[in-house]
């Protein structure tokens, strides 16, 4: 699931250069939707291909586009260098389920380790402390609810995928974006029209609704258990979680107890709810971290201020519960 082409007319040769490299091309089969993509969940089972390789590409193309600069250009594609197999899958393995950036951690060294990547900044004189932290630029990156590069990108590119949205319209968002200075005195992406953002704005809220489903946390909590305790039982070691989607796949279907747990995930259709958990194994409570976007209007203000109905449908996103008991059959 490609909109390169829509974010710049071709690739500078320094991007193209990077993409090459090995330690990007392994992001070709680290999927963007967490694992919900192999379950059976109507809201998954039907995806196209959409890979971490697609959507870095398409930051870095996006920072390209708006700022001509190559050390933000380069940090936007490499900004998810280090992201494992089933991305934040991991982060809820760890514990991180409210920020999701501990699959970050591991950006520099991951650079340093690339003598591609390097050659390249050696060739921009770029160091690797210019493009290790994409959170340095405005444009590449910045605080929620604002619009960035890196969330503009997996907005569209779900906005097709999801069927929430076609090309025509991801075209008329994308044509209409400007930079200017936000209200914190920082550079941030705008749009031009407030009809064309109160567009985008809609297409990013029924996304952010799909990252917090109920069929999305159940199915990023279950793959985590899976993960960990294939660990623990040392089917898998864990520097292999930052190997490819299908090398995992593969480790986990290689032993009897794991292949049957994996296939059962797979398996997932439908998720019950309770307000108290029975008695059937299988039962969660999942709390994940709410991704959302109210963009500006240059010279407006946001959308929740210029638009209040979409105001209170954001407000009323933001307060809904994750108390009810999951379960997933």
């Amino acid at each position: 699931m490609r909109l390169w082409e829509l974010y710049h007319s071709e690739k500078p040769a320094f991007l193209r250069e990077m993409a090459a490299s090995p330690a990007l091309r392994r992001l070709e089969d680290v999927g963007m939707n967490c694992g919900c993509e192999y379950t059976q969940f109507p809201l998954f089972r039907d995806l196209g291909h959409y890979s971490r390789y697609d959507h870095s590409v398409g930051v870095g193309l996006i920072v390209w586009h708006f700022t001509r600069d190559p050390a933000q250009a380069a940090a936007g594609l490499l900004h998810d260098v280090a992201t494992p197999v089933f991305a934040h899958v991991v982060d809820f393995l760890r514990g991180d389920y409210l920020v999701q950036e501990t699959t970050e951690n591991d950006t520099e060294e991951r650079i340093r380790f690339s003598p591609e990547l390097r050659a390249v900044l050696e060739g921009l004189s770029l160091s690797v402390e210019a493009v290790s932290n994409y959170h340095r630029y405005s444009i590449a990156d910045n605080d929620t609810p604002l619009l960035s590069a890196d969330r503009l990108e997996y907005t569209l590119g779900n906005l097709v995928n999801f069927g929430f949205a076609g090309r025509e319209t991801v075209k008329l968002c994308y044509d209409d974006l400007t930079v200017e200075k936000n209200e914190r005195g920082e550079p941030e992406l705008m749009f031009r029209s407030r009809d064309t953002a109160l567009i985008f704005a809609e297409g990013a809220l029924r996304c952010s609704r799909v990252y917090v489903a109920k069929e999305d946390r159940y199915s990023m909590q279950m793959l985590a258990e899976i993960l960990g305790d294939a660990i623990r039982a040392g089917v898998l070691a864990e520097p292999e979680l930052n190997e490819t989607e299908s090398v995992v796949i593969e480790k986990l279907r290689s032993d009897a107890e794991f292949s049957r747990r994996w296939e059962r995930f797979c398996a997932y259709r439908e998720i019950l709810t309770a307000d108290v958990p029975g008695p059937e194994p299988g039962w969660r409570q999942i709390p994940a971290k709410r991704r959302y976007i109210d963009p500006a209007v240059a010279g407006q203000g946001r959308v929740s201020a210029l638009f209040p109905a979409f105001g209170e449908r954001l407000s009323t996103f933001l307060s809904e519960s994750f108390e009810p008991w999951l379960r997933g059959v």
